[in-house]
């Protein structure tokens, strides 16, 4: 059973180790601290694919501080990996600094990583675990969603008055959340583009918005690839940042009938890709083939979907948002025909409603920005 004395360490990694998300993709964001007298003495996490992990990290850390790490506790948010991959195997490298004590927050997915517990036990190094194992097993959703599933990690990002309502009755668009909270999702779609993923957004959210869905005013090394779901394509002439600045990064899933039309045609003249995309269940569209072809044969290991309501609503109901991130701004329309956050179902009970979980809450210069989850792993 785990030892909750070590839950404030095991928070402390799970700080250091968000600080490596998205550079550390495709692997785990794993962080690490080293503990002399149950006090934190060195700290570590892992900044980079191809880089030395977490635990490596932390006993470099350890080192440079003048720390000899032999007799020490190491507190890690993932089991220490024991294979030769692009770097040598963690187990190994605890085994030789002398540590005597392995904490860790999740044992590894990966089966050609796992078993580093087992080599560390038998080297004679006791190790205690899990401790906060949910808290951990949500700093690698994403690593876990690549492991097991054939698609990107999904996240749903809105923003909303207090009464979830994200225009006027005229649906009149105007940005609801403020100034901070919009450079967070700057911050979000760079690290996106980073890594190679992509930007979600429906056919009604292109029309009314005339978005350009980059990064701006903030550091980005790469644009994600701008995609909409739409039952109509535009006019390759038609006056839309997308197909006049990045036509190049622009991907249209439409039906089969609108991909063979002859303005699908001429988007792909102008650079812009059109793809099909079937019916699925329900009369929505075939989420699974769309995600798949997003992941298997363009690369992405992360959507993020900014809208709209009726995308999202669809996107939660066949349990395929893995991260939900619900921007609040406090004020309030009070208006019952203003358009509403989330839209297109009609349960008869609350047992019908979509179950989440809050697994963060913090203010942003007076908004508030939560970030839900799915209820249980088997909402999937």
């Amino acid at each position: 059973m785990a030892d909750t004395s070590y839950d404030e360490a095991m928070r402390r990694a799970v700080a250091l180790a968000e600080q490596g998300r998205w550079q550390a993709c495709p692997n785990p964001t794993v962080g690490a601290v080293l503990l002399r007298d149950g006090r934190i003495v060195a700290e570590g996490y892992h900044h980079a694919a191809g880089q030395p992990h977490a635990e490596i990290e932390c006993l470099n850390d350890a080192r440079a501080k003048g720390i000899d790490p032999r007799g020490a506790t190491i507190v890690v948010t993932l089991e220490p990996c024991n294979h030769h991959g692009k770097t040598p195997p963690c187990s190994e490298a605890l085994i030789e600094a002398g540590i005597a004590r392995v904490v860790f927050g999740l044992r590894d997915p990966n089966p050609k990583a796992a078993g580093g517990l087992e080599r560390l036990r038998d080297a004679g190094i006791d190790f205690v675990g899990p401790v906060l194992e949910q808290e951990c097993r949500d700093l690698v959703a994403d690593f876990l969603v690549w492991q097991t599933e054939q698609r990107p990690y999904i996240i749903l990002k809105l923003a909303a008055t207090l009464d979830g309502r994200i225009s006027t009755r005229n649906r009149q668009r105007q940005q609801i959340s403020n100034a901070a909270s919009h450079h967070n999702v700057h911050l979000l779609r760079a690290g996106i583009g980073h890594c190679g993923g992509a930007v979600l957004i429906g056919g009604g959210t292109f029309r009314a918005d005339n978005p350009a869905l980059t990064a701006r005013a903030v550091p980005a090394d790469r644009q994600p690839l701008a995609c909409i779901l739409t039952s109509r394509l535009p006019q390759p002439a038609a006056d839309f940042q997308l197909l006049r600045d990045r036509p190049q990064d622009t991907i249209f899933f439409v039906s089969p009938a609108a991909c063979a039309s002859t303005v699908a045609h001429a988007l792909g003249e102008k650079g812009v890709r059109v793809f099909s995309v079937g019916p699925g269940v329900n009369g929505r569209p075939d989420f699974a083939a769309l995600f798949k072809f997003l992941r298997q044969d363009l690369g992405c290991p992360y959507v993020l979907c900014e809208g709209g309501g009726k995308l999202g609503t669809s996107l939660l109901e066949s349990g395929l948002v893995d991260e939900f991130l619900l921007h609040l701004s406090p004020r309030v329309l009070g208006d019952n025909e203003a358009a509403p956050l989330l839209q297109g179902r009609s349960p008869a009970s609350m047992d019908e409603a979509i179950g989440l979980r809050v697994t963060d809450v913090r203010l942003c210069d007076g908004d508030v920005h939560l970030r839900l989850r799915p209820a249980s792993q088997g909402a999937r």
